[in-house]
C-alpha cells in the first residue's frame, strides 16, 4: 500500500514496537547463551515483553477492521471471506516454519503456537466480527478473563496446548494461545471501528511530522513481517560473528 494512503500513527506505533521486541530478544539471547545475566520471567524485561505482544495484537484487530472496511468500499459486492483465510493460512505457515526450525536447531523448548500461528488462526477467526464494535469489546474481555483463569489449569491430554489448555510440564520458548491472545485482537478490532471507522480517523491528528527518527519508524512498522522473521537469525549471527556467543557448538 502507498505509505499517502495509510494512518502514519498506527505505522509509528508498530515500528516502536518492533525496535522494542528486537530489544527484548537481544536481552534474551544474551540471557540464553549464557553472554549476561537477564531476568527476563520478571520486571521490566517482562512488562516489555508482554507490553510489545500486546501492542503488536491489538494493531493486528485495527490493522483487519482497516483492511475490510476499504476492501468493502472498493468492491462492496465482492466475498472478501477467502482474502482472509489465504492471509491467515500463510501467516500460519510461517509460524509452522519456526516451529520446525526451532525443533531442528534447540535441544528444549519448541515453539509450538507461537505469536504467528496466533495471529494466522484469528485473522479466520475474526472474520465474522469484523463489522462489530462494543460486541468485540464485550468478547475480547470475556476470552482474556477465560485465558487468564486457564494459566493455572493443567490437563492430560497434549492436543488442546493451542487453545490454552496445557499438559504438565509444558515448555515452549514462545507461547501464545487462543485464549487468552485472541481477546486482545478482538480488542484491536473494537479500537479499529471505534476510532477508524470506514478507514476514516475520527479523531483529529497533524500531518506525519517531517523527522527522520519518525520516518524511520513509520518505515519499520511498514515492514514488521518481514523484520520479525529475520531479526533473530541477524541477531544471533551477528553475535556469532563477533564472538560473544559460539551458536554452532551449541547445537544438539
Amino acid at each position: 500500500m502507498d505509505p499517502k494512503n495509510r494512518f502514519w500513527e498506527i505505522d509509528l506505533t508498530r515500528g516502536i514496537a518492533i525496535i522494542a521486541m528486537v530489544a527484548y530478544h537481544l536481552s534474551y539471547d544474551l540471557n540464553y547463551f549464557n553472554v549476561y545475566g537477564v531476568d527476563i520471567n520478571s520486571g521490566f524485561w517482562w512488562y516489555l515483553a508482554r507490553s510489545t505482544a500486546v501492542t503488536f495484537l491489538l494493531l493486528v484487530g485495527v490493522s483487519l477492521t482497516l483492511s475490510y472496511s476499504k476492501t468493502k468500499i472498493q468492491t462492496p459486492e465482492k466475498n472478501t471471506y477467502r482474502k482472509y483465510l489465504k492471509r491467515g493460512f500463510d501467516i500460519f505457515m510461517l509460524g509452522l516454519a519456526i516451529t520446525a526450525t526451532t525443533w531442528l536447531l534447540l535441544e528444549e523448548g519448541t515453539i509450538l503456537f507461537g505469536i504467528l500461528p496466533l495471529i494466522g488462526v484469528s485473522i479466520i477467526l475474526a472474520y465474522p466480527f469484523l463489522q462489530y464494535r462494543y460486541l468485540n469489546l464485550i468478547a475480547g474481555v470475556i476470552i482474556i478473563s477465560i485465558g487468564i483463569h486457564l494459566k493455572s489449569v493443567t490437563i492430560n491430554s497434549p492436543y488442546l496446548f493451542w487453545m490454552g489448555l496445557r499438559p504438565e510440564y509444558f515448555y515452549t520458548l514462545d507461547y501464545f494461545p487462543i485464549l487468552p491472545w485472541f481477546g486482545v485482537i478482538l480488542i484491536g478490532l473494537f479500537l479499529g471501528n471505534l476510532l477508524y471507522y470506514n478507514s476514516t480517523r475520527m479523531f483529529n491528528l497533524w500531518n506525519q511530522p517531517k523527522n527522520p527518527i519518525v520516518t524511520l519508524f513509520c518505515l519499520i512498522g511498514r515492514h514488521s513481517l518481514p523484520i520479525y522473521l529475520a531479526h533473530q537469525p541477524v541477531l544471533i549471527t551477528t553475535l556469532h560473528v563477533f564472538g560473544i556467543i559460539e551458536f554452532i557448538t551449541q547445537l544438539p
